[in-house]
């Protein structure tokens, strides 16, 4: 299991949006020089944190290209599934083997 963000999604989506309205409005030279700022202003503890929170929010804008977050959490799920979709036929193999092990002893009466 994952461990919880530290970061709420508000603050994510906000820093995002400084980023994006920032080098719309042209304060910043660079967008590194925006992400670098704006994570010290917001307290977020590295730059590279919101250049990908910054990438990402890209892809699921349809920016550039990549996994969006709902796919990437389906995969995440169909990979869950997957796990215990293979340890159940794991145990059924094991329980069809002993029961057919069963049916070839002879039986005393």
């Amino acid at each position: 299991m994952a461990r919880p963000s530290k970061y709420t999604r508000e603050l994510r989506e906000r820093a995002v949006r400084l980023v994006a309205e920032s080098m719309e409005q042209g304060q910043y030279p660079s967008e590194f020089e925006a992400i670098r700022t704006i994570a010290g202003k917001l307290g977020i503890g590295s730059p590279e944190t919101l250049r990908k929170w910054v990438r990402q929010a890209e892809v699921d804008g349809g920016a550039r290209a990549g996994k969006t977050t709902q796919e990437i959490a389906e995969i995440r799920e169909l990979k869950k599934e997957v796990s215990e979709l293979r340890r159940a036929n794991e145990i059924l193999k094991s329980a069809s083997a002993f029961f057919a092990a069963e049916l070839d002893r002879p039986h005393r009466f």
